[in-house]
Formats: structure tokens, C-alpha cells, sequence
């Protein structure tokens, strides 16, 4: 037989490198999309004052974060792995840059879940402050403890050293996930509640997020990027023999870890949401959401090792223990845990862990009593090096009175407070001309001086998503000028019940928009009409409109006074 072209022309190790730096870049470039994932959730699950905030601190996690993590943070990790001191600007060859990116991108993951556990509350300085810590010293001794680099693409950590066992994380289920949800519930421990989450009797109240489409959309962006977070850890496709074809390295079972990260993200969600119906009669949506996230955290630590059967369990046991941990936590603990960061990121990742001699395929584990006392091991020195450096720089902030916004802040939101911005700044659309043209043109119904000369206000208390409808209808009929306030009250719409993360709580003061608008030379019955026309649906709770007498009035810039000013 002949040589191919392929055997006498190209060097099977420049195809093996070349596949396999290629593998691992997709795999994380699709790690680094679960940030979008992260903002959406995460703004989900907070209130619309605070959504900027939120989507700020995603932005700098990865901002900050990643450039610390460059200049300081790997070195670090390289230190406590056992390689040295090594700065990873000074690599030898330009393609090492590959793994430390890699290896950033799980260091950026642990980070930006904090961010999710602080909402609400927590000063931005703080924040970017806790990130540079973590990316620079707190993150990198854990990976370095688990993993004994920057990053998953190797496995040789001194905590096999030290219990004599090798500690099983494959591609960090406790690394990065439990390390960070352990992380948020210590800071989030530190800060204190967020204000009115808790009565004087200690019970809690329900906080609603504003968004539970944007919570689900970002758990779904996060279950797309979780495939380069699992899957991408099995990082070399090709391998060289010795002598000298190619063959398959760790994709040789990669079909393990894309089943078993699929499986146990299914019955995370089923897990969840069977618990959630069994405590509450209904099948919670977010819990549901957050669910999944715990089957997928579940399994992380262990997708390559795991028994098709296992994953069913890791994944299941993952999601039904969120809604009974997030109780604990919020009852007990009295931790307001915003984002859940602790029972989805924390605990779901200690559980998988710890379950890997269990659930193993046949072969994989010699002594379960062995392979789970290194597993217990490991989940003790990372749960206590996070919690002791999370408390003492949180603790630092606090002690300076730098950890949390004022009460006024948290009031007013800290989009505005933190930012100047307002991240829903209208009110309704489609948006509609106020000049109204020419009053001249329109043909008085009552014949006469409108409202008998007087100066009317009509207040309306309307529907949030009748306002376009109604804009129209008042520009139409000459009465563009009007002032539109968010309000919420109670009359014939009956009240409703409502659920967060699997709690129930009285809808009885329902969002509305109170629209008033003063007017002389244009008749109050019209605007009324007009405002009728365009709120109308038929169904309680469409709203009332209210026509009262203005004493006086005044333009500020002119200072005529009376209809004139009006």
C-alpha cells in the first residue's frame, strides 16, 4: 500500500495541536457567553430599580476580573499548584495563552455569582473590590489546590498530595461553582438583608424579581454555555501515538460527559419542580429554572466518571434539594440569598462532588470509603479557605463603612444612586407628538368657553400597557399635555396570589398609571372620553377617571396665571 498524502506530507502532532487549540477556544468562547446568561438571570431576579446595577457588575466581573486574573491571579494559581512562580505575560510560546484563557474564564464564572447573592444592596466599589481579590488571590489558590494550574486542562493539584488520594473535580462542580456559592452566601451573610426582606417577628418577606422572562431566558443561555463548560474540559480531541498516528485522547469518552451533563440538567429541573409542587400544590417557574442550573452544577464536578444511571440521581438529588436549602437559608439562616446563589451554585456543587464514588461507572473507583474521604476532604479546605477570605474583605468594607449603600440609596434603587441611570425610563409606546397642533382648529362641543371658564384637572388611574392606546386618543382629541406617574392601589380587581421561588404571597395593590391632565380652553368630558376610549378592555380593574376644579395655576417661565397659564 502506498503512503497517503496525508502520511507523507503533514505531521499528525501539528493536527493534534492544531484540533485541539481550536477545541478548546470554542469551548471557551461558549463559557464566556454564559456572561450574557449570568446578566439576563440575574437581572431577572432583582427589582427594576436595581437591574443596571446588576448588569454593571457583570460587565466589570469580567472586565476586572479577567485582567487581574492575567497580571496576578494565574501565577498565583501556578504557585500553589506546585509549578512555580510563573507570570503569564512572559510565556515562551504565544499559544499558552489558550490555556490560561481557558483557565480565566472558569475563574470569571466563580466570580460573577457572587454578584447574584449581594444584590440590592452592596456599594459597587465593594463588589469590583471583592472581584479583584478573588480573581487576584481567593479563586486562583483554589484552583491551584483542585486542578494545580490556572485552569482544568490538568488535573494534579496538591490536594491529592496532601490526602494521598486524588480529589476528583473535572471540570470544577466544587472549584468554581461551590467555591462561588459559598462565596455569595458569606458576603451576602456580611451585608445583611436587604431592607424590609425580613419582619421584627424574624419572617420573611417575599421580594418578587421583576422579570421571571428574563430569569428563564438567562437560565437557558446558561444550559447552552455549560455544554463548553463540561464537554470543553475534555480538551484534547487528538493524541499522537508513539507510533506516530492519531487517535483519539480524551474524546474517546466524550460522549460520557455530553450525556450525563444533559441528563442531570433535565432532572435538575424535574427534581425542583417536583419538590416545589409537593411543598406549594404548584409547579414553580423559577424554581424550575434554577433547577436545571442545579442539575448542571451537580454533575460538573463529575460528568466524566458518571454511570448513565448516576446522572439521573446527581441531577435529580441537585434540584430537589434547592427549594428545601433556600428555605433553610432564608428562614433559618436568615441570609438573603437574592439570586438563590447558595442552594443552585453552593450546595448543588459540595452535593455532586461528594457523590462521585456513588455513582461511578463500573471501574472508575477501587475504594468508595477512600475516593469519598478524599472528596470530603477537598469540598472542607475549599469551604473553609472561601468563607474565612470572603468574611474578612467584606469585613474590611464593612468595618469602613464601604460594604453597603445607604438606606436612601436602596430606597431610591441603585440604578440611580450607583449609576445616574434609569433603566426603564418609559412608561409606554408607541410615543406620540405633544404639540398636538393648533387648539384654534378644534370645534368646541359645548358651543361655548370651555369648562365655563375654568381650569379642570382629570386624574385617570388606568392600565399600565393602555397608555400608548391612551396617548393616541388625548393627542387626538387636543390634549397632548399630561403628567403619567407609576402607582399601584386596589378597587374592583379582585386580588390575586402570587408566587417567587415557590413562596406565596397576596397580589392585592395592582401596578397601575395615574395620568392627569389640566386643561381651560379644551373641555373636560372630551379628555375624559378620549382617556375612556383608550383604557377601555372590558375587565375589572380597567381603572376610574376623576374630574376635579383647579383653584389656580401658574407658568413658571412667563408668569401668566389662570387658563393662560394652562
Amino acid at each position: 500500500m502506498e503512503p497517503t498524502l496525508l502520511q507523507t506530507e503533514v505531521d499528525p502532532q501539528v493536527i493534534a495541536d492544531g484540533v485541539n487549540l481550536l477545541w478548546v477556544l470554542v469551548a471557551t468562547f461558549l463559557i464566556f457567553f454564559m456572561h450574557a446568561g449570568f446578566a439576563m438571570l440575574e437581572a431577572g431576579q432583582v427589582r427594576s430599580k436595581n437591574v443596571a446595577n446588576q448588569l454593571t457588575k457583570n460587565l466589570l466581573t469580567w472586565s476586572v476580573g479577567v485582567a487581574v486574573f492575567f497580571l496576578i491571579g494565574a501565577a498565583i494559581s501556578s504557585v500553589v499548584g506546585g509549578d512555580g512562580f510563573s507570570l503569564t505575560l512572559a510565556a515562551e510560546s504565544p499559544n499558552e495563552w489558550v490555556g490560561w484563557l481557558f483557565g480565566a474564564v472558569f475563574a470569571m464564572t466563580a466570580a460573577t455569582i457572587v454578584s447574584g447573592a449581594v444584590a440590592g444592596r452592596a456599594k459597587l466599589r465593594a463588589y469590583v473590590g471583592y472581584t479583584f481579590v478573588l480573581a487576584a488571590v481567593i479563586y486562583p489558590v483554589v484552583a491551584g489546590m483542585g486542578w494545580g494550574t490556572a485552569g482544568p486542562l490538568t488535573a494534579d493539584g496538591m490536594l491529592g498530595d496532601v490526602i494521598g488520594v486524588g480529589f476528583h473535580d473535572f471540570a470544577g462542580g466544587m472549584i468554581v461553582h461551590g467555591m462561588g456559592g459559598i462565596a455569595g452566601l458569606t458576603a451576602a451573610w456580611v451585608l445583611g438583608p436587604r431592607m424590609d426582606r425580613y419582619n421584627d417577628d424574624g419572617s420573611a418577606n417575599v421580594i418578587p424579581g421583576h422579570s421571571l422572562t428574563f430569569a428563564v431566558l438567562g437560565t437557558l443561555i446558561l444550559a447552552f454555555g455549560w455544554y463548553g463548560f463540561n464537554v470543553g474540559t475534555a480538551a484534547t480531541v487528538f493524541e499522537v501515538t508513539e507510533s506516530g498516528e492519531l487517535a483519539l485522547a480524551s474524546f474517546a469518552t466524550v460522549g460520557r460527559v455530553a450525556l450525563t451533563t444533559t441528563l442531570a440538567m433535565a432532572c435538575g429541573a424535574i427534581g425542583a419542580g417536583l419538590v416545589a409542587w409537593l411543598k406549594t400544590g404548584k409547579v414553580d417557574t423559577l424554581y424550575v429554572a434554577n433547577g436545571l442550573l442545579a442539575g448542571l452544577v451537580g454533575i460538573t464536578a463529575i460528568p466524566d466518571t458518571t454511570a448513565w444511571w448516576g446522572a439521573f440521581v446527581v441531577g435529580g438529588i441537585a434540584g430537589a434539594q434547592l427549594p428545601i436549602v433556600f428555605e433553610f437559608v432564608e428562614d433559618y439562616l436568615k441570609i438573603d440569598d437574592v439570586c438563590a446563589v447558595f442552594p443552585v451554585h453552593g450546595s448543588a456543587g459540595i452535593i455532586g462532588t461528594l457523590l462521585f464514588p456513588f455513582v461511578a461507572a463500573p471501574g472508575v473507583v477501587d475504594s468508595i470509603g477512600t475516593a469519598f474521604a478524599a472528596q470530603l476532604a477537598g469540598v472542607a479546605v475549599i469551604t473553609v479557605w472561601t468563607i474565612v477570605a470572603t468574611a474578612i474583605v467584606f469585613g474590611a468594607f464593612k468595618a469602613v463603612g464601604q460594604a453597603r449603600v445607604s438606606e436612601e440609596h436602596e430606597r431610591d434603587g441603585l440604578d440611580v444612586s450607583e449609576h445616574g441611570v434609569d433603566t426603564y425610563p418609559e412608561f409606554g409606546k408607541p410615543d406620540v407628538a405633544t404639540d398636538g397642533g393648533s387648539t384654534d382648529e378644534i370645534i368646541r362641543a359645548d358651543g361655548g368657553e370651555p369648562n365655563d371658564g375654568e381650569i379642570k384637572m382629570v386624574t385617570a388611574i388606568v392600565r399600565p400597557d393602555r397608555l400608548g392606546a391612551i396617548k393616541q386618543s388625548l393627542a387626538e382629541a387636543g390634549a397632548p399635555s399630561l403628567t403619567v406617574t407609576n402607582v399601584s392601589g386596589r378597587g374592583s380587581q379582585p386580588a390575586k396570589k402570587g408566587q417567587w421561588r415557590g413562596e406565596e404571597y397576596t397580589v392585592d395593590l395592582h401596578q397601575k398609571v395615574k395620568i392627569e391632565c389640566v386643561v381651560a380652553d379644551i373641555p373636560a368630558q372630551e379628555v375624559v372620553d378620549a382617556i375612556r376610549e383608550g383604557a377601555e378592555t372590558g375587565e375589572p380593574g380597567d381603572g376610574k377617571i376623576f374630574v376635579m376644579p383647579v383653584e389656580g395655576a401658574t407658568q413658571i417661565r412667563t408668569g401668566k396665571t389662570g387658563p393662560d397659564a394652562v
